[in-house]
């Protein structure tokens, strides 16, 4: 894939605490992300295939990176075309992770750069909750737009009130 043609989906999982919106974002593992945090998080996402329905692909990709299953409605939150030139589908998910529990998959790298030597890195090595403004200054630019939609949503009354349900 041409990297104007790569796609990926991925949910923003959403909690309310107090009152007031908080999302879960994911940190990318690997020697090239450990120094870097603000700008640098991102909502659990992956590369999906053009002929694979993005929901489908979003809820593989949040397993594969956080090792949990989610099963709840999914809110769509639209796509934005990254710095690069990906494409990014999203959604919204009501739900309470713990990072704790944050099981995520690997694979291999050529560390360090021309080296030779290929070290296992997991896809992500941390996962946080933050109230809406501190997302916005730790995600990557370019997926700003989901977290300013999301909010959309809830001011709107698009996305349901907190519920009990909505554990994990």
């Amino acid at each position: 894939m041409t990297p104007a043609s790569r796609q990926s989906a991925g949910i923003l999982l959403y909690r309310r605490s107090h009152g007031r919106l908080q999302v879960l974002l994911v940190h990318p593992g690997g020697p090239f992300w450990a120094r870097k945090d603000l700008g640098a998080w991102s909502i659990p996402k992956g590369e999906s295939t053009p002929d694979e329905n993005p929901e489908q692909a979003a809820r593989r990709e949040f397993e594969e990176e956080t090792g949990t299953t989610l099963e709840q409605a999914l809110v769509p939150l639209g796509e934005i075309r990254q710095k690069g030139g990906k494409r990014v589908v999203a959604f919204a998910a009501e739900g309470d992770f713990d990072p704790a529990h944050l099981k995520s998959n690997t694979f291999p790298l050529e560390w360090p750069p021309r080296s030779g030597k290929t070290i296992e890195v997991p896809e992500i090595d941390r996962a946080q909750w933050f109230d809406l403004e501190e997302a916005g200054a730790r995600i990557l630019e370019g997926q700003k737009p989901f977290l300013e939609r999301l909010l959309d949503l809830n001011r709107a009354g698009s996305i349901p009130p907190e519920s009990k349900e909505a554990g994990l």
